[in-house]
């Protein structure tokens, strides 16, 4: 096969990843916002919960039938991931909770300068200028059309600083954890999903309490409800799945940046579906400049220095644990 050939392949694989990324995070988003918004159900923690009992079930049943491979992730390894995964979760929720939505939505913005830093720390990540602006750009634009009041408390800005970091290390070991042990997405997913099933839907119920005030034993079930329950642990699998393919194929800053495109067209079709009244010239404005910022980071990255890494994070007594030695000094990501 051609190297021109390899090169169409993997970008026709990459869209397909970032689609299905998008498609199942934008879906889950509107058909939580029902179940939360119409029907009720306020529990966040345990629909997470839900979400990955119902992800630990199709892998399980994968697994059985033989297209998932039996591998190894170490047990140290497999808690260090559900502890950030975890307080990624629950300090989200929290920070929602305690922040205004303005100071909500920054926090999540800065968690790409810290997936930045964690790549310059501990991959020996170098971005090029273009690269940096284009970053700033994407930043600039979802903050002009998200970010409306600002407002900073303590508790709230501590429960930020815990989800950000936890976010951005959380996605950071889901990279690393591919590479290191040569696991596929399905393989990562058929190790996490079942210990954050477990821990999530163990203490969900006392968390989403604490939040709300509501015992997720004391809802009321009817068809509609149980309808979108079911269709939002359904479209689960595929955002667990799809991201956990995302950041395997690219990084987790690209993840993010790129990712913020969900941001826009979750603006837009909540323009389409519940009206037009948050729509103003500001709000388009920031959108445009969004866009501008990720098809340049995208074409900016991609290029020749414009992100590479100078050697692999990982010492040389790790390569016989499935990472593969990289032939050149510097390895484009």
């Amino acid at each position: 096969m051609s190297s021109a050939t390899k090169a169409d392949k993997k970008a026709s694989l990459d869209a397909a990843a970032w689609m299905f990324n998008v498609v199942t995070s934008v879906g889950i988003i509107i058909v939580n916002k029902a179940l939360m918004a119409t029907y009720g159900f306020s529990f966040a923690t345990t629909l997470t919960g839900m979400h990955f009992g119902t992800t630990t079930i199709l892998t399980a049943f994968l697994r059985w039938m033989g297209y998932i491979q039996t591998s190894h992730l170490p047990w140290p390894e497999l808690l260090r991931f559900v502890l950030f995964a975890n307080f990624s979760i629950v300090g989200m929720n929290v920070s929602l909770m305690w922040n205004s939505v303005g100071f909500y939505q920054i926090a999540k913005l800065s968690m790409i300068p810290v997936s930045c830093f964690l790549e310059v720390v501990l991959d020996k990540v170098r971005y090029s200028r273009d690269t940096k602006l284009s970053i700033v750009v994407v930043l600039l634009g979802v903050a002009v059309c998200t970010v409306t009041d600002v407002s900073v408390n303590t508790k709230g800005f501590i429960a930020a600083f815990i989800a950000v970091w936890s976010t951005a290390i959380q996605q950071y070991y889901v990279h690393y954890l591919q590479r290191k042990y040569s696991l596929g997405s399905f393989n990562l997913l058929g190790h996490t999903a079942p210990a954050q099933a477990a821990s999530l839907l163990l203490v969900g119920p006392f968390v989403d309490y604490w939040l709300t005030s509501k015992r997720v034993d004391a809802y009321n079930f009817g068809l509609a409800s149980v309808f979108f329950l079911v269709l939002s642990c359904s479209i689960a699998v595929g955002t667990n799945l799809s991201q956990f393919i995302c950041i395997g194929r690219f990084t987790a800053v690209s993840f993010q940046v790129l990712g913020h495109m969900k941001t826009i067209l979750v603006l837009i079709l909540g323009f389409i579906f519940f009206g037009k009244e948050g729509l103003n010239w500001h709000v388009i404005l920031g959108m445009v400049i969004a866009i501008v910022g990720m098809v340049w980071y995208g074409n900016a990255s991609s290029k020749p220095g414009g992100k590479e890494r100078r050697s692999l994070s990982m010492p040389k007594a790790q390569k016989h644990a499935g990472l593969p030695e990289s032939t050149d000094s510097d390895e484009k990501v």
